[in-house]
């Protein structure tokens, strides 16, 4: 039987490699698709990479209360519920001294990775029944400091706190959160990161992170999204308020 059959789920940064991937994993599973995004063009191009499916593309930006408001107004219409939900969307911001980082780019950072993910609860864990999951796209980031990424690290720690503030207040509810900590993926956003760290540490960024990571590579976006799957499942039905790593061993 297919692991997602019947289910609604939800998929916000939908367009991104990692929002793709596991949009083909949770249609290949059976699953209802919302892809989210910030702007129809993208979304129309990721659906086209996808197989065929009862897929719904609505575009919303996380970090705007009345956007995500209406995005769960239009779930609601269309579905009446949701069993998953990945709040996925992201953005990475820059790395610069603490003296120099700019304001507005922290701002900008903790809009879409924190305000974007409470928001995603506050206004669509009250659409999701008993058995449902949500996940939150964090980073390895999330469980570790490295100088001059202040927006993006910070971010990634505070929504692990959400996350387990959130897992304790659904689990009465049958409804189970966990973030998901990826390590550096092969993947456009992940090579933009390196490029800009590559300049400031004037070596290849590339090759920096592979020398940090045990396993010696970056992860494949659809490895990411077999572990997503799994949290997104009846599989994980026990767990809740985990921080999952895949990061290849760069945590340890």
């Amino acid at each position: 039987m297919s692991l997602l059959a019947g289910k609604t789920c939800l998929i916000t940064g939908g367009a991104g490699s990692i929002g793709r991937a596991t949009a083909h994993r949770f249609l290949a599973e059976g699953a209802r698709l919302i892809l989210s995004d910030l702007n129809l063009v993208d979304l129309e191009t990721a659906r086209a990479e996808l197989p065929q499916g009862d897929i719904v593309l609505i575009a919303a930006d996380v970090s705007q209360a009345g956007a995500v408001a209406d995005l769960a107004a239009q779930v609601t219409e269309r579905f009446g519920g949701l069993d998953v939900v990945l709040s996925n969307a992201g953005n990475f911001g820059t790395v610069a001294p603490i003296a120099d980082y700019p304001d507005a780019v922290f701002d900008q950072v903790h809009a879409v990775h924190v305000r974007g993910a409470y928001l995603v609860a506050k206004h669509l864990t009250p659409l999701m029944a008993s058995g449902g999951s949500l996940i939150i796209t964090s980073s390895v980031a999330g469980v570790r400091g490295d100088p001059g990424v202040y927006a993006y690290i910070t971010a990634k720690h505070a929504q692990v706190g959400l996350m387990r503030c959130l897992a304790k207040e659904l689990a009465p509810r049958g409804i189970r959160v966990n973030t998901i900590h990826p390590g550096p993926v092969d993947n456009g956003f992940q090579l933009a990161v390196e490029q800009g760290l590559g300049a400031e540490i004037g070596r290849d960024g590339t090759a920096f992170f592979n020398e940090m990571i045990p396993m010696g590579r970056h992860a494949t976006p659809d490895e990411i999204a077999r572990s997503i799957l799994y949290l997104a499942s009846d599989l994980s039905g026990f767990v809740t308020g985990t921080t999952h790593m895949v990061d290849g061993g760069m945590s340890v």
